[in-house]
């Protein structure tokens, strides 16, 4: 499974960010501008998935980005996989939310 890495320090201004995470985490903490399809999900919700630009998949830790980014790939999308995922995004100290009212954290 071969597919294009990106370090959250280098996402470009602007990035389509696909967070594939389950509910749960998504709604314990994420990216501001994040769109979210859970792993389980994304085939019949691809169509949401932009054609036009890159998109860069997060999750977790990397791995199920990885599949998602693999994946996506492989059907013909440009898809990125964000190398360490959410808990790299809160340890360099990039903005998130959450949904629960409660400060961000990743689950």
């Amino acid at each position: 499974m071969t597919f294009p890495e990106i370090d959250v320090k280098s996402l470009p201004d602007g990035a389509y960010l696909l967070d594939v995470r389950e509910p749960d985490e998504w709604q314990a903490g994420h990216a501001p501008d994040a769109c979210h399809i859970p792993l389980g999900e994304l085939q019949s919700r691809v169509g949401e998935v932009p054609l036009d630009r890159p998109v860069y998949v997060v999750c977790r830790v990397g791995g199920r980005s990885a599949h998602a980014a693999a994946w996506l790939n492989h059907i013909g999308r440009e898809a990125i996989n964000v190398d360490g995922g959410m808990q790299s995004w809160a340890a360099a100290g990039l903005p998130m939310v959450s949904e629960s009212g409660r400060p961000p954290f990743v689950a």
